[in-house]
């Protein structure tokens, strides 16, 4: 593979000692802004400011979008937020082209354990929900991994987590939506309220409207997760105990399943515990401790069952220090014992700060070999698309998570809208093939999770055309509701924001 040479010093460093800027400057700026965002989020949530705020913040953004109506409206809208803070490692091309919204609505606004549900801002993110709720012996039912997530982009994209088997995507644990829409009025949506809307919004990326709100469902938390790691050394074996442990009746509120090679892995099970055994307590969130997919392989290698007790918080974001394992590919060194006593404390940089720094020689080395995917196919097809993957891009670990998918309307249901078992398969890393091509290796794997009516997570590249797009998603329902409410001209389709031509 050849890269353009860097133009000077710093892209020099960026390229071949990344690990440098990472380290020195990177780690200590993620730690002090979260200082800053934690502290923040926490002052206005014991205050209870943030309800009277919201409708402020309300009363702004529809006051930016009359302004939008009030011109010749020939540049659709989209959000102010710069692509770099987005947790996808690829920025929107369009944000330099379409019209922007501020919409800085970053807080918790209640808190309802009579209703069972909590209502958030839409970039309130998933370590600020967990902290908050479970310190109050609350949790959302769906916690995606990853701390920085936010709820409107779990909700306008997706997300999905251990829990995902008995609960669904993020999306299903969602009770109503608070949107405003193209002419600059607010909507809310739910199962009994503008229903065909409320099912029309998750994986429409802002292209129906603009998120202002969510009401999400919370359930009881208790102080542990109890897991039981199961090695696996047969494809076949991992294949038959994932199946089985997704589909039991009783038990196993979380599974999941790390993949090392095509035929070794450890399938995990977990349920939500008061206390722990002596002894068998695994504080993982720890700074000092292994990352947790190194920590899980050694029970492959032992070829041994084993069970441990995890804090909730720890388990929720198990994969949060080391970003699940890209982590590896930024600091080599990471997970040494010596790093992790003196800096693991610092540990992840933050994604946002990874985009904004990487510079035009880094990109291209991240294009050309390097590949990011979360395909969602039918639990029924696990096993040949395991092997798909092993022979376009031979990632490891491979990342598996099962999920129920209802039989509701939107851009997403199964095949004879009947509730069906998908798992999602994630592969996070440089391909170890002998020939990977970006464009035409992620065609092949697209074509066969078209092939197999599984879906692509669309956080990541894709290169489908919009023929292509529009048959692995149902638009039937996306395309009334953009008719309906005046969106042709006020927002892009979904296609033309996530599709590789609109990425950098």
């Amino acid at each position: 593979m050849t890269v353009a040479a860097p133009k000077g010093w710093l892209e020099f460093l960026l390229v071949h000692y990344r690990w440098v800027i990472v380290i020195f400057f990177l780690l200590p700026a993620s730690f002090f802004y979260d200082i800053y965002y934690y502290s923040r989020s926490w002052i206005v949530f014991k205050l209870s400011s943030a309800p009277q705020h919201h409708g402020r913040r309300v009363q702004e953004v529809q006051k930016q979008v009359r302004e939008w109506n009030e011109t010749d409206q020939v540049v659709p809208m989209c959000t102010a937020r710069p692509g770099w803070q987005t947790i996808s490692f690829r920025e929107g091309a369009y944000k330099k082209t379409l019209h922007k919204v501020a919409i800085n609505m970053v807080d918790i606004l209640e808190i309802d354990t009579n209703k069972m549900t909590v209502r958030c801002e839409p970039l309130v993110t998933m370590g600020q929900l967990t902290h908050a709720l479970n310190e109050l012996g609350w949790t959302i039912p769906v916690v995606p991994e990853m701390d920085d997530l936010t709820v409107g982009g779990l909700v306008m994209g997706t997300g999905i987590e251990t829990s995902s088997h008995k609960m669904g995507l993020f999306q299903h644990i969602c009770v109503a939506f608070e949107l405003i829409i193209a002419d600059g009025s607010v909507v809310t949506c739910s199962e009994t309220e503008n229903v065909d809307l409320f099912y029309s919004v998750p994986w429409s990326y802002g292209t129906l409207g603009f998120l202002t709100a969510v009401e999400i469902k919370i359930i009881p938390a208790q102080r542990f997760v109890r897991v039981e790691y199961k090695p696996c050394h047969s494809l076949d074996n991992l294949v038959k105990t994932f199946t089985e442990e997704t589909k039991k009746a009783e038990g196993n509120q979380f599974v999941e399943g790390l993949m090392y090679s095509l035929h070794s892995g450890v399938v995990m099970t977990a349920n939500m515990c008061t206390s722990a055994e002596p002894g068998k307590l695994n504080e993982i969130g720890r700074w000092f401790k292994p990352w947790f997919f190194k920590h899980v392989e050694t029970f492959l290698k032992k070829n041994e069952t084993g069970i441990e007790y995890i804090p909730i918080r720890d388990y929720y974001h198990r994969h949060t220090r080391s970003i699940f394992w890209e982590i590896q590919d930024i600091i080599p060194f990471g997970n040494n014992m010596l790093f992790r006593y003196l800096l693991g404390w610092l540990v992840p940089p933050k994604v946002s700060l990874l985009k904004l720094t990487q510079g035009e020689a880094v990109k291209e080395l991240y294009e050309k070999n390097h590949f990011i995917q979360d395909m969602l196919v039918p639990l029924t097809d696990m096993k040949e698309a395991v092997c798909v993957f092993e022979k376009e891009v031979k990632i490891y670990p491979i990342w598996l998570c099962p999920f129920k998918l209802p039989a509701n309307p939107g851009m997403l249901h199964p095949l004879n809208d009947e509730e069906a078992l998908f798992v999602d398969i994630g592969t996070y890393g440089v391909p170890k093939v002998e020939k990977f091509e970006p464009v035409e290796t992620t065609r092949r794997i697209e074509k066969f999770v078209r092939k197999v009516k599984g879906f692509q997570m669309m956080y990541a590249d894709s290169y489908m055309t919009r023929e292509e797009y529009r048959e692995m998603f149902d638009h039937s329902l996306y395309d009334k509701m953009r008719a309906k409410l005046g969106c042709e001209k006020a927002f892009p389709e979904v296609y033309d924001k996530v599709n590789r031509k609109a990425r950098i």
